[in-house]
């Protein structure tokens, strides 16, 4: 019979790609190539990938964002991004993220340490020594009592940006 004409159609049916498909999976590589321009070059140092698509990298950030040649260049970048391993790049993009909220959560206490001790929270000044032994007790107080003064009498914050230096010092940041 004819049945053997229709098994062979359909083995062919198993390794048909839908256009559709392909297109979106180059618009996935796109966006991942977009995601590496707005990563800083130190990052981009920690991400394996081809020389070529690097430099393709580092001409998209020369760019304007609004021009037509930005857009063909990140379509360049979808491109190059074929050839390399997509999986790996991603994992890499996500570390990068997450080492940048991580900053961000540290940035963040230490803000609000430093409310607290302006505050005149003394409670705080036990749990920086606690954490941080080598801290200059009598500076820190100093920076207190001056950025209080500086508050008082409406000039700029200088000393609580000196203070938040410090923490982040300690931090070691």
């Amino acid at each position: 019979m004819n049945n053997d004409k229709f098994d062979t159609y359909e083995d062919d049916d198993e390794d048909w790609i839908s256009k559709s498909s392909l297109k979106r999976d180059a618009e996935a590589l796109q966006v991942l190539g977009s995601q590496l321009i707005g990563l800083k070059p130190s990052q981009l140092d920690n991400i394996a990938m081809d020389e070529t698509l690097r430099e393709a990298i580092d001409e998209a950030k020369r760019l304007k964002v609004k021009s037509g040649a930005f857009k063909r260049q990140c379509q360049y970048i979808g491109k190059l991004m074929r050839f390399e391993d997509p999986e790996a790049i991603e994992l890499a993009i996500n570390k990068c993220n997450l080492q940048h909220e991580e900053y961000n959560k540290v940035f963040h206490r230490l803000e609000r340490w430093r409310e607290r001790l302006l505050a005149n929270d003394e409670g705080m000044l036990d749990v920086i020594l606690e954490q941080y032994p080598q801290t200059d007790i009598q500076y820190i107080r100093q920076l207190i009592r001056n950025t209080q003064k500086e508050i008082t009498a409406g000039k700029p914050p200088l000393t609580s940006k000196k203070l938040f230096k410090y923490l982040r010092e300690l931090e070691g940041c």
